[in-house]
């Protein structure tokens, strides 16, 4: 038995509260303990929900010892703070949202609640998740658990680092154009970023609404299936929420993926990638083939405009969804003498550099005169890209191909040259254009003893198959077990 109970993978865990060898009680009370050691090193969390946590595992316990079953009873988890929480502070990361208290909860956050997870707080995020590196949180920058001088990736880098520093057992995040997936590979755990539509995204501040989804981060691919067979399913109260059946994600995984097709994307290994990342997602493939996959190169010919196209149409989105953070109906108010000024006055104080500079874009591609030539150009060269997915699946089951074109970089190398920091996406930009699901596993390090992440890509709604590599992999390699030095 493991005597430190922040080692469990979630699986681990819930075998031994399901079989009384330790309480829920024990398990929150060692992953807050881990949290409070943590904290002023890593700062994963912005709120720390202590009170409501042992709370909640002491009702766990009692639904245990009662013959309970709920697939998460006990199990401690962390969840990003762009997800509304009733009474607890959700601040997306921003100073225009300090002490605002949500009167409901996100259909997500609720799920995991009511299949009895312990929520043990709010973990930091780039401000309104406009970012991939959480260094542009209006609070404080996260820190990455394997060298605290790097960053831990973005914009869902305070639960990647929860989870790969011990300090929780599994978490959520959201991905808009990679926020799940890059951090991932930073921190050297996995995540599932479900196809658009797959998970509700009722109660999730928004961004870019055709492209933001709520993912899953874990230490094993197994626990990934089980967090996402929880937060699944079709939500009315969310319009983008698909009506399509929720398998069995546990099934998938079955470890055998004999004559499975997997293609790699020529246009995924370009000039300018770290060495060390591309020797170690092609042994990755090179180690699928060895299972048994059937491995051919493939073309996504749009890929080199994924990033053009994203930055068109994610900060036209934000300009029209952050319109409502005015001072008037949330968070602080900064008086300005009349409605215009308070206006100014409280967006200018209350928003940082990245988000003024992302609404700048938006509201100027949406202008008159520059609406045709730049968003809606973007929009049909989008259809380009998700049809390139569409021919790829045609002939393949699942692409294969690196998540960044580095390991994690260090704290401010890349703040003064957003285009760079924007380049840190390139690998899962198309992914979240085309709505489909992609899942990344630790694969390796680099020479600095920084993680690498293996992105495995499939088509919309078919999270099993993609579970499925993920987890054939994971079996027969050991990166996943790894833990950083924090």
């Amino acid at each position: 038995m493991f005597t430190d109970l922040t080692q469990l993978t979630l699986t681990e865990a819930r075998e031994r509260l399901r079989s009384g060898a330790i309480t829920a009680r024990a398990l929150t009370e060692a992953h807050l303990a881990r949290i409070r050691a943590l904290q002023p090193q890593v700062q994963a969390f912005l709120t720390i929900t202590e009170e409501q946590a042992l709370t909640a595992a002491d009702e766990a316990d009692r639904r245990l010892a009662a013959g309970d079953d709920a697939p998460l009873l006990g199990i401690p988890l962390a969840i990003k703070d762009v997800l509304m929480t009733r009474g607890i502070p959700t601040t997306a990361g921003s100073r225009i949202l300090e002490g605002f208290i949500p009167p409901y909860t996100a259909t997500a956050v609720q799920r995991l609640l009511d299949a009895g997870a312990v929520m043990l707080g709010k973990t930091n995020t780039d401000e309104f998740a406009m970012g991939s590196s959480t260094e542009n949180s209006g609070y404080f920058t996260t820190r990455n658990p394997w060298d605290l001088s790097r960053v831990p990736g973005g914009s869902s880098g305070g639960s990647a680092a929860a989870v790969a520093a011990r300090m929780a057992i599994g978490a959520l995040g959201t991905d808009t154009g990679g926020s799940v997936r890059q951090p991932a590979a930073f921190c050297g755990i996995s995540a599932l970023k479900p196809s658009y539509g797959r998970v509700s995204r009722y109660g999730l501040i928004a961004f870019a609404s055709s492209l933001d989804q709520i993912g899953v981060f874990g230490r094993t691919v197994e626990d990934l299936a089980v967090l996402l067979g929880v937060i699944a399913g079709h939500d009315p109260r969310d319009s983008t929420s698909m009506d399509v059946p929720v398998p069995d994600y546990t099934a998938a995984l079955t470890g055998d993926i004999r004559g499975l097709r997997v293609g790699v994307p020529r246009e995924y290994f370009i000039e300018g990638m770290q060495p060390e990342v591309e020797e170690a997602v092609r042994a990755a493939i090179d180690h699928l083939a060895a299972l048994g996959a059937q491995v051919c190169e493939i073309s996504l010919p749009h890929t080199e405009y994924a990033l053009p196209v994203y930055y068109l149409i994610a900060p036209s989105e934000a300009s029209a969804n952050l319109a409502r953070f005015d001072g008037i109906r949330y968070g602080p108010r900064r008086s300005g003498g009349s409605m215009w000024g308070t206006y100014k006055a409280t967006r200018g104080q209350g928003f940082g550099a990245e988000v003024k500079r992302r609404i700048m874009l938006g509201t100027y591609a949406l202008s008159a005169g520059y609406y045709d030539a730049y968003y809606l150009k973007a929009q049909k060269v989008r259809t380009l890209i998700r049809q390139d997915f569409d021919r790829a699946f045609a002939q393949v089951d699942v692409i294969v191909a690196p998540t960044a074109p580095t390991t994690a970089f260090r704290i401010g190398e890349k703040t003064d040259d957003p285009l760079e920091m924007y380049l840190s996406d390139i690998f899962t930009l198309s992914a979240s254009l085309a709505g489909i699901a992609g899942a990344v596993v630790p694969c390796g390090f680099d020479r600095q003893r920084l993680p690498i992440g293996l992105q495995i890509i499939g088509a919309a709604f078919d999270e099993p198959t993609v579970l499925r590599v993920a987890h054939a992999y994971q079996q027969t390699t050991d990166w996943h077990r790894h833990a950083p030095p924090v």
